[in-house]
């Protein structure tokens, strides 16, 4: 029922409950980062061992994305909402009380497949409860607060890490999942899709977790093992095996979690495209800022995570605005300048190195790089949304959120190995060297980023549809209306 309107009581409830549910997700997904060194010291494993309590968690949430979109469609999206949420918090307890690497990784590896049930449920709870002239609204509010608590991982796990355990970055989830269950069961409406009668794509969630896992598998562990591992061989071929049958799975089925004809959209394939370069630099530079800031200038945990608070505030001031910007010029200017502006500031970030201080090296990149996140988030998801029919809210929010999770584990995978980084012990000249060679290649991501919104996005601001109209597709020549 798309009939909520923004500024309302019933609003406010729907956003708390989003914003608080996808909110722990995109929070996970960063607040470990300050914790690596001490979860390192503590339970050990080296660099793999960090790339992997990252990954496992990025692994199953972007293999099953789609597959969670896809059942909010079916079954009810405020449903699977709030059953990722109960076991979200049940996974968060155990890797709060990991005894191993290996326990933890397992946990957070069940932490992902929760996430992907309530993360793209909130998103397609937003396009289908608000009144269609107010969803640009809604989403810029969604992206922007949820943003934030991507921007507030670090300072919010240096300050637990310091003040108590690195075990209290995953119980910090438990309340914070039980307000957004209690919020949602109250307040939020139910909806669906027309695909109630479906069943899920589970052989295409099993390719997918196949693919991704055995990709990753080797690219993390090939530099250590060696590349003629029969291990890392025997990943990297069922990795490639998966995806090759990932995509003949869903091309043959009949309900597939991914309808390939989705990216016939050249907004959307473009859309989506941005979103995997961007979101990957933003992965891999925040995750080897951090590492750079504690391991080789001395930062404490807290003042690591703060480091990035600037970027915080940007994204929650501006993202609601560039939303409305792009509800009224349309997202392809703000989707292209602030890819751009995002590049030039992690170009910065070069100048981070030992005897610099936090004024003079870490800010003005860290501060750049925020402003054009903020006019690239909201912006990117709407642009999205606005790319395909509003009943298949879900499956376009899954495929996003897949992309952009899927984007981050690619990049803490490749950046140190494209970097020539081998590990978080080597001394601090060469980790330095191999830090500023990936700020540079994360930059140029970025810019290709916006290069890539400036080709395929549209000109025009996009008309607002009725609720029970599909939206209609870009037009196939330069990206205008």
């Amino acid at each position: 029922m798309a009939d909520i309107r923004y500024g309302t009581a019933s609003a406010r409830w729907v956003l708390t409950a989003t914003v608080l549910g996808s909110g722990i997700a995109f929070l996970d997904g960063t607040v470990v980062n300050v914790a690596l060194p001490a979860i390192e010291e503590e339970l050990g494993g080296g660099l793999s061992g960090l790339q992997w309590t990252v990954d496992a968690y990025l692994v199953t949430l972007g293999a099953l994305l789609l597959l969670g979109g896809s059942l909010g469609d079916m079954f009810g999206r405020r449903k699977m909402f709030v059953m990722g949420l109960v076991g979200f918090a049940g996974a968060s307890a155990l890797c709060g009380l990991a005894p191993s690497i290996g326990v933890l990784i397992a946990s957070r590896a069940v932490q992902g497949v929760a996430a992907a049930l309530l993360t793209p449920g909130s998103l397609a709870i937003l396009q289908a409860s608000f009144a269609p002239e107010d969803r640009s609204r809604a989403i810029g509010a969604w992206s922007g607060l949820a943003g934030v608590s991507t921007a507030l991982g670090p300072f919010l796990g240096g300050y637990l890490v310091d003040a108590i355990s690195w075990r209290w970055v995953f119980i910090i989830n438990l309340p914070l999942a039980a307000v957004a269950v209690i919020i949602a069961i109250k307040h939020v409406p139910e909806t669906k899709g027309d695909e109630g009668t479906q069943t899920p794509d589970i052989p295409g969630a099993v390719a997918a977790a196949l693919a991704l896992g055995g990709i990753l598998f080797a690219l993390i562990e090939g530099p250590g093992r060696g590349w003629t591992d029969i291990q890392v061989v025997v990943a990297a071929a069922l990795g490639v095996i998966g995806g090759i049958g990932f995509f003949q799975i869903e091309n043959r089925s009949d309900h597939p979690m991914l309808p390939l004809s989705i990216f016939r959209s050249r907004q959307f394939s473009g859309a989506n495209l941005t979103t995997l370069v961007v979101y990957g630099a933003l992965s891999g530079a925040l995750l080897l800022l951090v590492l750079q800031l504690q391991t080789v200038m001395g930062y404490s945990a807290l003042e690591a995570g703060a480091s990035l608070f600037p970027l915080t505030i940007l994204l929650l001031l501006l993202s609601s605005t560039a939303g409305s910007m792009a509800q009224k010029i349309g997202p392809r200017i703000p989707m292209t300048v602030g890819p751009l502006v995002a590049g030039v500031g992690l170009g910065m970030l070069v100048l981070v190195e030992p005897g610099s201080s936090y004024v003079s090296s870490v800010l003005p990149g860290v501060v750049v790089f925020g402003l054009g996140m903020a006019f690239t988030v909201a912006p990117l998801t709407a642009a999205v949304l606005a790319a395909v029919d509003s009943r298949r809210a879900g499956v376009a929010s899954g495929v996003n959120n897949a992309v952009a999770r899927i984007a981050g584990l690619l990049a803490i995978a490749l950046l140190p190995l494209a970097a020539g980084l081998s590990g978080v012990g080597e001394d601090g000249q060469r980790f330095t060297a191999g830090f500023h060679r990936a700020m540079l290649i994360s930059a140029a991501l970025c810019i290709l980023g916006g290069v890539n919104s400036w080709l395929t996005i549209r000109r025009l601001a996009p008309e607002v549809p009725s609720s029970d109209q599909p939206l209609r597709p870009p037009s196939a020549h330069g990206g205008g209306a």
